[in-house]
């Protein structure tokens, strides 16, 4: 794996009131054309590129009388802090990173398409441990306040431990295999492709997975609220778009297996490693199946784990007194935390649509 292709979903620190001074918040809501949506390299987010090349984007902003650009960003966090600075209409990015960056900042945000969630990308794996219990005492490595982070807590969870039973220390993504192959690093937490190439190394068990944890690791292609609302053909454009390509990628047809091996080689790995990917996630190739799950209790009790971690972990801000502080809207109109302070929304109106075959 290039080191310039390594998965980047991380958490950060910035949250309600750490923005920099005279940053503008938020896309300006205003009734416009031209669109731009960020994406980084992800197994569930690459495809944004092939929509892009493939023209099935530029098919339905056509339709729409529109024009979105996608547009690929290196830094993963940095794209979703300027889509948070009004950069970018739009941005994927993961719930916990949505709530606790855009959200926690005071930027309405809607989660418009519900790609995936992992079932098995993510993991806690050991050269030493046999369980999960056996890592009392002993120190984790990860990256700090990411997913990773979140999946090792879950983990220790159902064992009856807590992070103040064991050391984490932190180590980036791009240093994580290559310390693993020391003396020094027993157990890490990590995602793929990394995960795969730490499993790999003789003696390693895998403890705990995403699979474990249904729906907590939720991958996303957010909007700024009050941008859709004056204009509902960017939502229509993107999620069509969305499922198209989703359809082409799905299917054992040539075309299918080009779209793979494209999305493969723009990961920096293979069409086989690509689908190795895909083979840890649970994807929404349908918009029904994004539709049901996020109106699933699963999805909401999923949520409150999510906003918890986030406010342990102070990703909230520093004006967070409780998780309650950013209220998050879903699809029946319920809220989990503040009513008046509604920032992460999940809206299913247009995946609805696309369902029902009414775009």
């Amino acid at each position: 794996m290039k080191q310039s292709k390594l998965i980047k979903r991380l958490g950060s620190t910035l949250g309600a009131g750490v923005l920099a001074a005279g940053m503008s918040l938020g896309a300006s809501a205003e009734e416009k054309d031209s669109f731009t949506i960020a994406w980084t390299i992800y197994a569930g987010w690459v495809p944004w590129q092939y929509a892009e090349d493939s023209g099935i984007m530029k098919k339905w902003a056509d339709k729409y009388g529109i024009d979105v650009d996608i547009v690929q960003v290196n830094d993963y966090i940095e794209s979703i802090n300027q889509f948070t600075a009004g950069q970018f209409d739009g941005v994927v990015a993961t719930s916990m990173d949505g709530l606790s960056i855009p959200a926690a900042s005071g930027v309405d945000t809607t989660a418009l398409i519900v790609g995936d969630y992992s079932n098995g990308n993510d993991g806690l794996a050991s050269k030493d441990a046999k369980s999960i219990a056996d890592l009392k005492g002993e120190t984790v490595h990860l990256v700090e306040l990411s997913v990773s982070h979140y999946l090792l807590v879950r983990a220790l969870n159902t064992v009856g431990l807590e992070e103040r039973d064991i050391n984490v220390v932190n180590i980036s993504d791009a240093d994580l295999v290559s310390a693993y192959q020391t003396d020094d690093v027993r157990h890490v937490a990590t995602w793929n492709p990394l995960l795969a190439e730490v499993e790999a190394f003789p003696g390693t068990t895998k403890l705990f997975d995403s699979s474990q944890i249904p729906g907590h690791i939720k991958d996303l292609t957010l909007v700024d609220t009050n941008t859709l609302a004056d204009n509902p053909k960017l939502g229509k454009a993107l999620v069509g778009a969305w499922y198209e390509t989703m359809s082409v990628l799905e299917s054992d047809s040539k075309e299918g297996e080009e779209a793979r091996a494209f999305l493969g080689e723009l990961s920096g790995t293979d069409q086989a490693g690509y689908e190795a990917q895909l083979a840890g996630m649970n994807m929404f190739w349908e918009p029904k199946m994004s539709v049901d799950f996020i109106n699933s209790k699963e999805a909401h009790d999923a949520m409150d784990s999510v906003r918890q971690f986030s406010f342990e972990k102070g990703l909230l801000g520093q004006g967070a007194m409780s998780p309650d502080f950013v209220g998050i809207e879903f699809p029946d109109g319920s809220v989990m935390g503040d009513e008046s302070n509604v920032k992460f929304r999940f809206n299913d109106d247009y995946m609805q649509m696309a369902a029902d075959g009414e775009l």
